[in-house]
């Protein structure tokens, strides 16, 4: 089985384009919903989220965890790699999008950084990225880091966007409050020119639109859900080792922290499907 997190419920996004590309293999979706957003929260508090919630995916029956949260990805996964699963699953190490050839891990857990930088840095003619996301991501340099790595000529320009993920969680999606504050954001990053954009939080794919209308055509708006996606698929092929442990069926889970009604009416109109979402305790 396939475990999917976020933060909240924006991770949809990826259970949108895992349903759309790989549509045989069962997954469970956990939302942090009680304690969403992340990305004000401090990078050891963050850190220990992430820890019981991939704990708790594994217990589940979860093979591969795809972490769906930017934040997390910047703030935790890397310790998580380092010092905690292989304490605590020996057998199983936790990769950033790319195998890892001196083991051969029962378990995997795939970042969502390393994958979507890739692609960002195909794509820029210019040399002149932008890239949206939480403080919390933004400020930890995951991104430029990954994009210098790839090609130390390419010119990275940041912005925050704290208030972005508290607007998507309550819907308001065509708010004009919302369009002005996206506005307001991107504004530096069009004045350095950029030609390629980010979008460096699995929720700001549901306002895909606004921000390729806002940011312009000459800017090309990677939805960083269906980049995400299409690794997977390439990184099955890659590990039959992997895939081949994937239960396969449309009994799929759907799990969160907290449970309003906004966030059942969220889920359903962002998947466009009908869906069950179910409370858990993660003490």
């Amino acid at each position: 089985m396939i475990g999917i997190f976020d933060s909240g419920i924006g991770g949809l996004t990826v259970v949108k384009e895992v349903l759309r590309q790989l549509p045989e293999y069962q997954f469970l979706y956990l939302g942090d919903t009680a304690r969403t957003p992340y990305g004000n929260r401090s990078q050891d508090l963050i850190y220990q989220f992430m820890v019981g919630i991939v704990d708790y995916l594994f217990k589940a029956g979860c093979e591969l965890i795809i972490v769906a949260c930017n934040t997390a990805s910047a703030q935790a996964l890397r310790k998580i790699q380092q010092e905690w699963l292989p304490k605590h699953y020996p057998s199983a190490t936790a990769v950033a999008g790319q195998a890892n050839s001196g083991q051969r891990p029962s378990k995997r857990v795939l970042g969502v950084i390393r994958p979507v930088a890739e692609e960002a840095v195909k794509l820029s003619r210019s040399g002149r990225i932008g890239v949206v996301g939480t403080r919390s991501t933004i400020n930890s340099g995951a991104y430029r880091r990954e994009i210098e790595q790839l090609n130390p000529e390419i010119k990275v320009f940041q912005q925050a966007c704290p208030l972005l993920v508290p607007l998507i969680e309550e819907g308001w999606l065509k708010r004009p409050e919302t369009i002005k504050i996206l506005r307001y954001y991107l504004r530096s990053l069009k004045q350095q020119k950029i030609d390629t954009l980010i979008l460096g939080c699995t929720h700001y794919p549901i306002l895909f639109k606004e921000f390729q209308q806002i940011s312009g055509r000459q800017v090309k708006v990677l939805d960083s859900a269906k980049i995400i996606v299409e690794k997977l698929v390439d990184y099955l092929k890659r590990h039959p080792e992997i895939e081949s442990k994937l239960t396969k069926g449309k009994q799929h889970r759907y799990l969160v922290t907290d449970l309003t009604d906004k966030f059942q009416e969220n889920a359903q109109n962002w998947l466009g499907q009908k869906i069950k979402l179910e409370k858990i305790s993660l003490d």
